[in-house]
């Protein structure tokens, strides 16, 4: 299985991943339906086979956040994914989410001005303080208040929606952390997704 098998000469991860054998059917059908999906083995989900039945609880939790029904557009947690990768400097979620990102957009420039600094992006009052609040969340984290939340309810998002900001902070922190602390590389073919060719 190509992404697992051929680590040895193409190492994107700094711990082996399992052999495919040793997998279980579960395991197995997640990672060709994520090839099938994608186009290509995304080399997150080879890494995390390591440990199969988190990864399988990793992934459903992962995709609740990011892609269930929220009143946060796919686009938007994207861009907090994004933002929240930056901050971190995790280069595989960054590059990954970028290329999704670009692809839900449309907007490559935009969706490399987000992750570059998403300071300096033309944002809105309210995208804007969906991203500062996520960004506070990986800084420092201590320092979040109610007053965070009344700034996020007079721009019009609801508790469900900043639940769901906050939620998907924390989810990407925690990625990001096994990501960078398994030395874990992008796909090459993430690089040009979502680009004019």
């Amino acid at each position: 299985m190509p992404g697992i098998s051929d680590h040895e000469a193409n190492p994107f991860t700094w711990l082996p991943p399992p052999d495919p054998a040793s997998l279980d059917a579960e395991a197995l059908a997640l990672l060709e339906k994520a090839r099938a999906n994608v186009g290509f083995l995304p080399n997150v989900f080879a890494a995390y086979a390591i440990r199969p039945e988190h990864m399988l609880r990793w992934i459903r939790h992962f995709n609740a956040v990011l892609r269930g029904p929220s009143g946060l557009s796919p686009a938007e947690r994207e861009m907090i994914g994004v933002v929240v990768s930056a901050e971190n400097r995790c280069l595989y979620c960054l590059v990954s989410h970028g290329a999704e990102l670009r692809q839900l957009t449309g907007d490559p420039v935009f969706a490399d001005q987000l992750s570059y600094d998403y300071r300096r992006a033309p944002l809105d009052e309210r995208t804007r303080a969906m991203l500062e609040y996520a960004v506070k969340i990986t800084r420092t984290p201590v320092e979040c208040n109610q007053a965070d939340i009344e700034h996020l309810r007079s721009l019009g998002f609801s508790d469900l929606d900043i639940f769901d900001i906050i939620e998907t902070a924390a989810m990407f922190n925690f990625t990001n952390r096994l990501a960078s602390a398994t030395g874990l590389l992008p796909n090459p073919e993430y690089y040009s997704q979502g680009r004019a060719s």
